[in-house]
């Protein structure tokens, strides 16, 4: 299988990526030793009707189908800016109180330097785990 930057980077602008008030999930693995956040993010989806986190989506399932990962031959430089597009429509997107799985995120990670900046400039996101986003966010922004 074939990838290109410029496919992935169509599907990260143009599929859907929306989630009704309240179910937006998001985690961070990224630089860190497990994947327990996701594995949390992900449980916590089964449990919680119609909540999603971005690989959920449309968009996030397609790229995930035709193996836009770091394991493949498009660079991992390639394959981090279309998930960091996605994540960044995925965040403009959400509303109400966002549910994130973010214990340890690295100040790296795609939570800290991509979606910590679009909660804070989305006004329709009110809360984070029931905190609201500005209290909840100060301990990444430092």
């Amino acid at each position: 299988m074939s990838l290109s930057f410029e496919e992935g980077m169509k599907i990260a602008f143009e599929f859907d990526v929306s989630t009704a008030k309240d179910c937006a999930v998001v985690y961070s693995i990224s630089f860190l030793k497990t994947s327990e956040n996701r594995d949390k993010a992900y449980a916590y989806v089964k449990a919680h009707e119609g909540c999603k986190t971005l690989d959920d989506t449309p968009c996030g399932k397609t790229l995930c189908e035709k193996g836009y990962q770091a394991t493949n031959e498009v660079a991992t430089d390639e394959i981090k800016k279309i998930w960091k597009t996605a994540s960044e429509r995925f965040i403009k997107s959400a509303s109400g109180n966002l549910r994130a799985f973010v214990d340890g995120a690295d100040k790296r990670s795609t939570f800290c330097m991509v979606e910590t900046p679009e909660i804070c400039k989305n006004d329709k996101i009110k809360t984070i785990n029931g905190v609201d986003k500005f209290s909840f966010l100060e301990k990444f922004q430092k």
